[in-house]
């Protein structure tokens, strides 16, 4: 062992003196470090706003890498609420900081707003005038919309009276912001008109908390459009509407070029994709809705037709709407263009797969004779008019809170194309006040309608006189009515708020929102619900429920009873009543704990007694 060791020692000697290892390099600073690198420290996702605002104060170099217009604060801002990014140009030099502060000063403002419209509003529906501290935001709407999606999007089954008023604020700000476009979409000239815009217009406002895009809903019509040229080109690859030019307006002038284009168009929008009219549920609101269309492939005349003038303008060729009776059609073109000669087209029926039609076969299609004038085109108003008559139309065929709710949007839009129609006004007028809502505002629409139409005395002078007596009673009214199951009137009462229930004849189920000792309604409504057949009659407690369904029903106690498996009931206006679902029943919020104050007791004895002691 001892050769191996005079070995290496003779080699190191050979190799010559050996230096000694110096001192270890001290580690830099965090101040230190370049600038990239202490922001991409900071940026990790470990520190808070907080913690980075306290960062900033401990030294110019972290002040500098913490600079409000730098990677930190859009970072900050960014994992905060990513949503909003969509808002910003990535080459905008933008304050990171003071947009932090202003997003989380609008979310403070929606909290407190959303807070207080139970306490304001919960006994009537949120007046027109309710939503006025929305109108006079100082901040962005966005970050007061973001707010409030970010309550809307809480986990779990709590929070139920926030969801409520959040979604109603929301559904309003859209709805406003919708129809600011909508105006300006009818200022523009007819040719920058789209119809297809229109159309999306009429989807938003109708349904404000879907998430409806019009750069989606064109995405959706150019794969549509793509498909067809890819057929288009299967049969003549020379087609001038297979390889349109870049920047260039696309117009196929030969008729017969045309022909291929509309022949491609029906294969590959009925038989490839299926697309056809709905026949079975005609009379269904999704058929007017473009991006329900194109979800479904199905639809009614009007909004087919809009999507298949959308695909054939795209592709060359220029077809017009045909404002035609019971029937929405579009026309061809086979003579000189602009002819007014109704016989130099040919009308196509997009809800009959394309079908070409001559005149005479226009009117076999409706089943009568009509004048020429029904043939002529279009303008991009009429057409959204005529949808949003569809829509009306479809609202005034139910009695329910959804078609009452469609009414009103259809009504809104109407309104909002022609301010000035007595008819639809009158109409907007008797709807509210059916409603029982807005009294203020049906003042204001009447007076509005007796200055355009003074022949509408006697109809205008019943409904003031009914919503004047209305104001009156609501004035009167000595605040909210206390109801304590203690009390002897009340000893008959068996449920209580918030329980589960099931209806013994009818099987649906509900949860108990309100309750009388006897029935209160009237003597039409005991003799039209046959409510004397019953073996206690009327003179039993009565439950206010909501049900499943989506409907408010009164219901005799005799026919209710606990549900053996309770749960959630979703109604529309759960959030209205109650905080919170706890796996068996419900929480009243304090509005309705305040109206009610022993339930909550009786409830929850009642929910041990029926579920947690049988497990």
């Amino acid at each position: 062992m001892a050769a191996p060791e005079r070995e290496r020692g003779q080699e190191r000697r050979e190799s010559g003196p050996q230096e000694e290892p110096g001192p270890a390099p001290s580690p830099l600073s965090l101040t230190e470090l370049p600038g990239e690198l202490l922001e991409l420290i900071v940026c990790c996702g470990s520190l808070g706003a907080a913690d980075v605002g306290r960062l900033a104060c401990t030294c110019r170099r972290l002040k500098e890498a913490c600079q409000p217009r730098g990677k930190v604060w859009r970072e900050q801002f960014r994992l905060r609420w990513p949503s909003l990014m969509k808002y910003y140009n990535q080459s905008e030099n933008v304050n990171w900081l003071e947009e932090y502060k202003g997003r989380h000063k609008a979310g403070l403002e929606a909290q407190r707003i959303v807070a207080s419209f139970s306490k304001r509003f919960f006994s009537d529906h949120v007046p027109c005038d309710g939503f006025t501290d929305i109108e006079t935001l100082a901040c962005p709407s966005h970050f007061f919309e973001d707010e409030l999606m970010s309550v809307l999007n809480m986990e779990g089954r709590k929070g139920l009276t926030w969801k409520y008023y959040a979604k109603k604020i929301l559904y309003f700000m859209r709805q406003q912001n919708i129809l600011k476009k909508l105006k300006v979409y009818l200022q523009r000239p007819a040719e920058q008109q789209s119809f297809l815009e229109g159309a999306v217009l009429i989807d938003q406002y109708c349904n404000p908390l879907s998430d409806i895009c019009l750069e989606n809903v064109k995405a959706q019509v150019d794969d549509i459009a793509a498909k067809v040229r890819k057929f288009l080109k299967s049969k003549n690859s020379r087609h001038p509407s297979v390889t349109p030019k870049a920047g260039e307006a696309l117009i196929v002038s030969q008729v017969e070029l045309q022909r291929q284009v509309l022949d491609a168009m029906n294969y590959v929008l009925y038989e490839q994709l299926k697309y056809k009219g709905n026949e079975v549920d005609y009379y269904n609101s999704l058929n007017s809705y473009i991006r329900q269309v194109l979800i479904h492939r199905t639809g009614i005349p009007i909004s087919l037709s809009v999507l298949y003038l959308t695909i054939a303008r795209q592709l060359g060729v220029h077809l017009e709407p045909v404002n035609f009776p019971s029937h929405f059609l579009l026309r061809w073109c086979q003579g000189t263009e602009g002819s007014t000669n109704i016989f130099d087209y040919v009308y196509i029926d997009a809800f009959g797969k394309g079908r070409q039609l001559t005149v005479k076969e226009c009117e076999y299609l409706i089943g009568h004779h009509v004048t020429e004038e029904f043939y002529g085109v279009a303008t991009a108003k009429e057409v959204l008019q005529r949808m949003v008559g569809n829509l009306l139309n479809i609202g005034k065929r139910e009695s329910t809170d959804q078609s009452y709710q469609l009414l009103r949007d259809s009504l809104d839009l109407y309104l909002a194309m022609y301010p000035d129609n007595v008819q639809h006004l009158m109409l907007q007028a008797r709807l509210y006040f059916h409603l029982g809502i807005w009294p203020e505002k049906v003042l204001d629409i009447l007076q509005h309608i007796q200055a355009l139409d003074p022949s509408q005395h006697g109809a205008v002078g019943y409904l003031v006189q009914h919503t004047l007596e209305h104001i009156e009673r609501r004035k009167e009214e000595a605040g909210p009515d206390v109801k304590l199951h203690s009390e002897e009137k009340h000893k008959d009462v068996c449920y209580s708020v918030g329980l589960i229930m099931k209806h013994k004849r009818y099987g649906y189920n509900c949860v108990i929102y309100g309750w009388d000792p006897a029935c209160m309604m009237g003597h039409e409504w005991i003799r039209n619900m046959n409510v004397h057949s019953l073996p206690h009659g009327p003179h039993q407690p009565f439950y206010n429920v909501l049900v499943e369904d989506g409907s408010c029903r009164y219901a005799a106690q005799e026919n209710l009873e606990y549900n053996v498996e309770p749960r959630e009931i979703s109604h529309p206006d759960v959030g209205r009543y109650f905080a919170e679902f706890a796996d068996t029943h419900y929480l009243a919020n304090a509005e309705l704990e305040f109206r009610y104050p022993e339930d909550l007791k009786l409830t929850l004895a009642a929910v041990q007694k029926t579920y947690e002691n049988k497990e």
